[in-house]
């Protein structure tokens, strides 16, 4: 999956619009940054003015009446003074970058909760890992560290400039000549150390996406043998971002000599004129060391602000990024009205929720993921609260389509799909949601314990409703063989425990959640036959009075369905009980004989 394309050669005025949006909260920070940059170029004119009085008033005459005092001034203002501000701006300046950073990864973490499922089907994890981490923490760091820049270097350079044309005009004149030589170079280097900057980020974006996709394919890596090949275009993709890395190392190391030759050629034309106005006392050596100190403090901010710029633009991209999951918008959504009665994703108004009774209704829908692919067209199905579905047929037949859209984890396209007689889209999504019991063919787990990942199905529940739960579906009897018991720690992802018991776990979660409407997505294809027919048991009860929809392979776990769907190409081919459709001996009895046959042939080779 390739990451979109944010390489935009301008700054773009809303997109920084945006993330300085986020510091409104942290306003005082800002201020204190801002006003501390104003403070430092005080500061440094207030220290070049003072070298001045030393030159003329104790070196120059060689006396030292009254320069105890002086010594006390200078070191109160350098070290005092300059001391406190310091500690005070950097404290403000690195706790705005730690805020600012907190607050948007917050709020793309929330926004990503809310996301659908067909934001997720178009994002790399990788990429967007690389977002919420080293984009956000390169542009906060940009951000609080440059506003003392750029707050020192405007107050340096105005306050320089008219220092200097105070001072002396033709001085000054003979200066600024560098400034324009100076502003070329730094836009011709800075506009090649933006181009090499852009492919480094871009490059350790796809770096964090391979980093990712290594960690969670290692067992593929490993059965594939694709350990020298993934290693080749690691060492392929690091090798071409060191490669755009040490050519912007070696421009921006090339920028500061050839800047800093311009300046010094300036500089040494005001030293001889300043020498020369010395010679014929229009000016004092104490003056023309004050001025030459100025003349630096007016060069740097123009170096400085070419850096600024250069940062600004080289984040451009990183900022879209980051915008683009701020601003991300939900393809399934609550309008105002829904919101304002039953509350949103994360807070639900529980008092205006209707009792789901678990009717479900396809009222011609049509769906398709990619426009001019439709997966269901003109689609009708009525279930009745408490039916217990199952959804047959080949893969990519529309079976999870079906159930992903009475989840309503996707919006019909067209159409409408009615829960007990109501759209769903005039209810809000937590209330639908509130009620499902979803198990996965591959179930997830999070880290924690084996009694935490049951108890997510509904966070209120008892230490005896998680044990009722999991013996429901037969999983207290492997949780009780474990050392800790249900305190087992589960690993990330649930990587600590095996397949099946994953799944037997994420049932008992389904469970405790006493969901109205259940989905079981080839939920016993990965467990062994033992605890499968367990579940099958367990289900004859837990199901009893919850409408369900069971997608299948293993044909021999819907015998028992009240109706049995045979989906093809987003059509209903045959529809009715298991007995009926072996009576009709269509496309359902093909799939169960030949089913059959294989498993019977299985058993065969395993008894000899």
């Amino acid at each position: 999956m390739q990451e979109k394309d944010f390489q935009a050669q301008k700054i773009n005025p809303e997109t920084w619009r945006t993330i300085f949006g986020y510091a409104k909260k942290r306003r005082n920070a800002f201020l204190v940054v801002f006003i501390g940059g104003v403070f430092w170029g005080l500061l440094d004119l207030l220290m070049s003015y003072l070298t001045k009085v030393a030159i003329d008033n104790y070196m120059t005459p060689m006396t030292f009446d009254g320069f105890p005092a002086f010594v006390v001034v200078i070191v109160i203002t350098q070290t005092l003074v300059m001391g406190i501000a310091t500690m005070v701006v950097c404290r403000a300046a690195g706790s705005l970058e730690a805020n600012l950073s907190s607050d948007v990864r917050r709020e793309a973490f929330e926004k990503l909760q809310t996301l659908s499922f067909s934001y997720y089907d178009k994002s790399s994890v990788g990429f967007l890992l690389s977002r919420l981490t080293n984009d956000i923490w390169n542009i906060m760091e940009m951000i609080s560290w440059v506003g003392i820049d750029l707050m020192w270097g405007s107050c340096a350079l105005i306050v320089s400039i008219i220092a200097m044309f105070v001072m002396n005009v033709k001085l000054a004149l003979i200066t600024i000549t560098a400034v324009p030589v100076l502003v070329i170079v730094s836009i011709i280097f800075q506009k090649k150390i933006l181009k090499y900057q852009r492919e480094t980020r871009r490059l350790n974006s796809m770096i964090t996406s391979s980093f990712n996709e290594g960690i969670t394919g290692a067992r593929t890596t490993k059965t594939l043998v694709r350990e020298e090949l993934n290693n080749g275009d690691f060492v392929e993709l690091t090798g071409n971002m060191r490669q755009k890395a040490v050519k912007s190392a070696l421009i921006s190391a090339a920028y500061m000599p050839v800047a800093n030759l311009a300046v010094s050629m300036a500089m040494g034309l005001v030293l001889w004129q300043g020498g020369v106005d010395v010679s014929k006392v229009v000016i004092t050596v104490g003056e023309l060391n004050f001025f030459m100190n100025i003349g630096n403090m007016m060069f740097q901010p123009i170096r400085n602000f070419a850096g600024v710029f250069a940062n600004f633009q080289s984040s451009q991209a990183a900022a879209e990024r980051v915008v683009d999951v701020l601003t991300a918008s939900s393809d399934v959504t609550d309008g105002d009205s829904v919101l304002a009665k039953y509350g949103d994703s994360f807070t639900g108004k529980r008092e205006n929720w209707e009792e789901i009774k678990g009717g479900v209704e396809f009222k011609d829908v049509s769906f398709w993921y990619k426009e001019g692919e439709p997966v269901l067209s003109r689609f009708n199905l009525t279930v009745k609260p408490g039916e217990k579905i199952a959804l047959v047929g080949a893969t990519g037949g529309g079976k999870s389509t079906i159930v992903n859209l009475v989840c309503r984890f996707y919006e019909p396209k067209e159409g409408a799909v009615l829960i007990d007689g109501v759209d769903s889209r005039e209810r809000s999504q937590l209330w639908l949601q509130s009620s499902l019991g979803y198990v996965l063919q591959a179930p997830h787990l999070f880290s924690g314990t084996i009694a935490d990942n049951i108890r997510y199905g509904r966070l209120e529940a008892s230490d005896a409703d998680i044990i009722s739960a999991a013996e429901m579906v037969g999983a207290h009897e492997f949780i009780t063989t474990l050392p800790n018991g249900y305190d087992t720690e589960v690993g990330e992802g649930g990587d600590l425990m095996s397949t099946g018991q994953k799944q037997l776990i994420s049932f008992a979660r389904a469970i405790l959640a006493d969901p109205k409407i259940f989905v079981l997505d080839e939920a016993t294809s990965s467990i062994d036959t033992e605890s499968e027919m367990k579940i099958q048991r367990a289900s004859e009860t837990l199901l009893s009075g919850r409408t369900s929809f069971i997608i299948a392979h293993r044909l021999s776990s819907v015998r028992n369905a009240d109706r049995i769907l045979v989906i093809d190409k987003g059509e209903i081919a045959e529809l009715g009980t298991h007995k009926q459709l072996m009576d009709k001996r269509g496309r359902y009895y093909e799939l169960y004989t030949q089913q059959f046959r294989q498993d019977m042939e299985e058993l065969s080779l395993k008894q000899l």
